[in-house]
């Protein structure tokens, strides 16, 4: 076993003991979802920071940016950072001062209980999709740094990640995020002087880069609805996600959610300018790669003295392990508390808790097999933020911002919007298919309201 797969092993070790020690604070729902309702500035900036710098913008977005030039990292870094920045600007306040427990609950308490629920049944999904595009990427990480096999090292990183988000819960999750942001932007910056001090090289390599590959919007072929397409499903499919909405509704004041997604959003886009950089420079100086996503890692070990690649290593398996956990409770506290729990309100607890991380358990099982299946980790995580995100962010909408509409009209939005996406995805293989979704969901929500509201 070499020292690069050991430090990573070690480091992998620390979270987790940080997250079991942490985790005995856990007593409560509120705990182990929420942390309590009590987060600061310092600890939801660097939660939302850490949690949705993930694989995607690390191995995903500088893969992407390899293969496609600047427009491959239109989704993120740029596409999700503009996300956190929208959900501070518009839906923070509002969002907080409903006092949930997950982004479901408003649909129960706006709209309907069946409402709820076929969210839940739309929501839950995707999470499991984000889930294991992160494990994928650990499994890379781990294959990279050592003579493991793709699916020895994605067994690997399934079984610590589980393990991981059992047993700490959100509590422990912000905690270590703190740490792991902060590692996170050392190990990105420390590769970063590491090639900018072969400045020869890397001017060289900007030289030779085609003119086409600097088009942040595509390039001149690509018509205006493919752009919006590109920048719509970070945006309007993230913005919603239960993965974000637990962190603002457990920010200790509005004011607080508020200013932590504006200042997580800002460093986001700081920070994810660096993996873009690289992919850029990457495909002149390390050209025709079998696979592009591993663009990042082999650019640390042909930079990085064997000390630094093992820190950037763990900044990667830092950035993995806060994107992983936050999907797994997402889909676990969707499930407990609004199909579980609100079918035995009489649940203590401790029983709360315990279906909580029986949760995670499953939907981690789920996501590793999915991660051992998936074609890439941008993809996988494209189709995450898509999945159902549609009639979701439509109904958001109307129910946090308008009176207009009820339980039909929503439960028409999520059902339409679901069916243009997946046919348009899957079946007619429409260029525009979350665009299609997302109009066909809003003029679905506005027909069946107009009507209700004729009958009445």
């Amino acid at each position: 076993m070499n020292a690069v797969l050991v430090g990573v092993l070690v480091y992998v070790l620390a979270q987790l003991l940080i997250g079991v020690l942490v985790s005995r604070r856990v007593t409560t729902q509120a705990d182990y979802l929420l942390a309590g309702r009590s987060l600061g500035h310092t600890l939801t900036t660097f939660t939302l920071f850490a949690t949705w710098f993930g694989a995607e913008t690390c191995i995903g977005s500088a893969g992407a940016v390899y293969r496609e030039g600047l427009s491959g990292g239109s989704a993120d870094p740029f596409g999700y950072a503009t996300c956190l920045l929208l959900m501070g600007w518009v839906f923070a306040v509002p969002l907080w001062r409903r006092q949930l427990t997950t982004l479901a609950d408003l649909f129960r308490t706006r709209y309907a209980t069946g409402v709820e629920r076929l969210a839940v049944l739309m929501m839950v999904p995707a999470s499991v999709m984000w889930a294991a595009a992160q494990i994928r990427a650990f499994g890379q990480v781990l294959s990279v740094s050592s003579d493991l096999s793709v699916t020895m090292a994605v067994t690997i990183a399934a079984a610590a990640v589980i393990v991981y988000t059992v047993c700490g819960g959100l509590l422990a999750d912000v905690i270590t995020d703190l740490i792991q942001g902060i590692v996170l932007i050392i190990g990105l910056t420390v590769l970063l002087l590491a090639v900018a001090q072969n400045a020869g090289e890397v001017a060289a390599a900007f030289a030779s880069i085609a003119p086409e590959r600097l088009r942040i919007f595509g390039g001149s072929d690509a018509s205006i609805s493919l752009v919006l397409e590109t920048w719509a499903i970070p945006v309007c499919g993230s913005v919603i996600s239960q993965e974000l909405a637990a962190r603002v509704i457990a920010a200790r004041s509005p004011q607080v959610a508020r200013q932590a997604c504006l200042l997580a959003g800002s460093i986001y886009l700081l920070v994810g300018i660096i993996p873009v950089f690289l992919g850029f420079v990457g495909v002149t100086l390390l050209p025709n790669l079998e696979h592009p996503e591993q663009i990042l890692l082999l650019m640390a070990q042909r930079y990085l003295s064997t000390f630094s690649y093992t820190l950037f290593a763990g900044a990667l398996v830092s950035a993995i392990l806060s994107t992983v956990d936050s999907a797994l409770l997402a889909a676990a506290s969707l499930v407990s508390q609004n199909l579980l729990v609100s079918a035995y309100p009489e649940m203590s607890e401790a029983g709360k808790v315990r279906v909580a991380r029986v949760g995670v358990t499953v939907f981690g099982v789920l996501a590793y097999f999915l991660a051992l299946h998936t074609e890439g980790v941008y993809k996988l995580v494209e189709d995450a933020s898509a999945f159902g995100g549609a009639g979701i962010f439509i109904i958001v909408v109307f129910g946090l911002f308008t009176q207009f509409g009820g339980a039909r009209s929503a439960c028409a939005a999520l059902v339409v919007g679901m069916a243009v996406w997946l046919y348009g995805t899957y079946v007619a293989a429409f260029e525009v298919a979350y665009l299609a979704s997302l109009l066909a969901a809003l003029i679905a929500y506005l027909t069946v309201a107009l009507v209700e509201k004729m009958l009445l």
